[in-house]
């Protein structure tokens, strides 16, 4: 698929979230975090993140139940490890977590930018 096409895709996305980015991102947007900004569906290398905010070079990912099986896993590790060679880190919750617990994973993402300020 083009470039053109993923932010197309991307587009798509960004106007049809599903539910836990829809949570997550009222959380994160408008530099809520520590002052960073966060972009949704962002294209990097071919690939739309989630979630990345490009001065700390983070990427956030929410996964539905379709990641769980074993070709979406694989996928998944070989999509990682291509956008890790961008010195991009990726940190993954699922639908349930965000839903359930929106608090910890708010917690758990400022936790893993204070390591990254270090």
């Amino acid at each position: 698929m083009s470039y053109i096409n993923k932010l197309s895709l991307a587009r798509e996305f960004r106007n049809r979230p599903t539910k836990a980015e829809e949570k997550l991102w009222k959380v994160i947007r408008q530099d809520q975090i520590f002052g960073y900004r966060f972009r949704r569906q962002y294209v990097i290398a071919g690939f739309i993140l989630d979630f990345y905010c490009p001065k700390l070079k983070l990427g956030i990912e929410i996964d539905g139940r379709i990641h769980d099986r074993a070709n979406i896993k694989t996928y998944d590790i070989e999509r990682e490890n291509i956008i890790k060679q961008y010195n991009i880190r990726i940190i993954r919750f699922t639908n349930e977590e965000v839903d359930n617990n929106i608090t910890g994973i708010i917690d758990e993402i400022k936790s893993f930018i204070k390591n990254l300020q270090k």
